[in-house]
């Protein structure tokens, strides 16, 4: 083997091959965790699979991922050759899941109790207003390319939205933990895994809890596959070119689209919650 194949064999080959192999054994965990969750609960959680339910979470996922490219790009970025990516691959991909896990614990026991279930998705309807406006600053961020119409749609929508969740700001910033999305180089691979797992591990968290609304009508089981399965997809783009991958993750039209999703999301769960509490 020349040292060109070696070297794209380090390089490319490897790295992809262990995103594959991660979110496998990620998948094998979320069964797992499934199966102990329900020696518990009075409802099991289906373990069935249900192909929509895989597109949904994947599609979700991946309109969430603008902060994870952006994320694991500057890391790559900042740590160049195979076994950074090794770290960053395992760690992040590990922090996401484990922000998943922990959600899906707490909501397997919360749904037991209307009330509690019912503050749940509440708090989960706030993450989905701050991740709407959030979407909507990188709308922004090209948005001069587009028609007017677009530009003042983004403007008094992201006004809207900005005025509401400072409202909710003093509960909110007790569920939207503050973390440095900044990267560094980190020298060794252990100290790279440990960075590579915190920040992606606050952003599981949060993200998966603002779909909680959605547990009633899909299969959390095929849901949490397709969230593991996007992870995967993002990394292996990422590695074949950042640049690209974080340019249409942040497309403003996505942005826009997205951010109305965000926010019908959180109307319908609060909703849920009028219905639990007998309103």
């Amino acid at each position: 083997m020349n040292p060109h194949q070696a070297g794209f064999l380090k390089e490319q080959v490897l790295p992809v091959l262990a995103t594959i192999v991660v979110c496998a054994f990620l998948v094998g965990v979320l069964f797992l965790e499934i199966l102990f969750l329900n020696q518990f609960t009075t409802t099991d959680i289906l373990l069935s699979f249900r192909w929509v339910d895989v597109l949904v979470g994947l599609t979700i996922y991946l309109k969430t991922s603008i902060d994870f490219a952006i994320f694991i790009g500057h890391l790559m970025h900042d740590n160049a050759g195979w076994k950074s990516r090794l770290s960053i691959e395992i760690g992040t991909a590990f922090g996401n899941a484990a922000g998943t896990f922990a959600v899906l614990a707490v909501w397997t026991f919360f749904k037991e109790v209307k009330w509690l279930l019912a503050l749940m998705i509440f708090l989960a309807a706030l993450v989905l207003f701050k991740l709407a406006e959030q979407s909507l600053e990188h709308a922004k961020d090209e948005d001069d390319r587009y028609p007017n119409w677009f530009r003042r749609t983004v403007f008094y929508f992201e006004l809207w939205l900005g005025r509401f969740n400072r409202l909710v700001a003093p509960v909110l910033k007790y569920v939207v933990p503050s973390i440095s999305m900044k990267s560094a180089k980190r020298t060794g691979f252990w100290s790279l895994l440990a960075f590579s797992f915190t920040v992606p591990f606050i952003l599981g968290l949060d993200d998966f809890a603002g779909y909680v609304p959605l547990f009633s009508v899909v299969n959390v089981f095929g849901f949490g596959i397709g969230v593991f399965v996007g992870h995967m997809l993002l990394n292996m783009l990422l590695y074949i070119s950042p640049a690209h991958t974080i340019k249409v993750v942040k497309n403003p039209i996505i942005s826009l689209i997205g951010s109305f999703v965000f926010v019908g999301l959180g109307i319908w769960g609060i909703s849920e919650v009028a219905h639990l509490i007998g309103v």
